[in-house]
């Protein structure tokens, strides 16, 4: 099996090679850009497996960088690993909120980094069916990255999309609030229990009254998808 490629956007010079020579010690390939202009050009064309994105850089900011790509459905599914020296818990929540994968506050040992990209990259590769899944007309494809509704575009965001994509993949059986945080936004992240229910309720508006409903409360336990009333 070829190695991951790992793609470290961090305006530092030091940090991005002592990075470096963790991943490849471990047996990743790493590609460098210290910023994100040089970023996207390298995404575009060398497509990494994995992006370790650096929150505080000029001109744009990480956070904006990776909202950027997670809009674009041809880059929204590449895992993003959020680098920074902030460790508030709000900036942790924005981050992952706009669909990155896990978070790494500054200092951190090359073990705890190795540990969490092998972890983000299994979740990644872990992919259910690629066929599209259809259900009374709610239609998700997975290859092009796209839900619709009765043939129209539904507007969801990436959240939104994992959680949907989860659900129709594992329908009639109850999740607690917890297992969807390990499903959906995978271990280690620092997301509250509550914010699952923000981004169920925004996952309902998404679908309408008409498939609102399949997203079903399981009193005392968590959240279901289901046909059946």
């Amino acid at each position: 099996m070829s190695a991951s490629t790992i793609l470290i956007v961090d305006d530092e010079a030091p940090i991005r090679e002592m990075v470096s020579i963790s991943l490849e010690l471990a047996g990743f390939k790493c590609l460098e850009a210290t910023d994100a202009t040089e970023a996207h050009v390298l995404v575009v064309d060398k497509k990494p497996d994995l992006i370790l994105l650096d929150w505080m850089m000029p001109h744009v900011s990480g956070i904006e960088f990776a909202r950027r790509l997670k809009r674009n459905e041809i880059t929204a599914e590449i895992p993003i690993v959020m680098l920074t020296a902030k460790g508030e818990e709000d900036h942790k929540i924005r981050g992952l909120e706009i669909g990155a994968d896990d978070y790494i506050t500054k200092p951190f040992s090359p073990r705890e980094l190795v540990a969490r990209l092998k972890a983000v990259l299994r979740r990644a590769g872990t992919k259910d069916s690629q066929s599209t899944i259809v259900i009374r007309g709610l239609e998700l494809d997975p290859v092009g990255h796209r839900v619709t509704i009765n043939g129209s575009p539904a507007e969801i965001g990436p959240t939104e999309y994992r959680l949907l994509k989860f659900f129709l993949t594992h329908q009639e059986r109850a999740y607690s609030r917890s297992q969807l945080l390990d499903q959906v936004w995978g271990g280690n992240v620092y997301v509250e229990e509550r914010t699952v229910d923000v981004h169920i309720r925004r996952l309902r508006k998404a679908l309408g009254l008409d498939y609102e409903g399949f997203v079903q409360t399981v009193r005392g336990m968590g959240y279901r998808f289901s046909t059946k009333n």
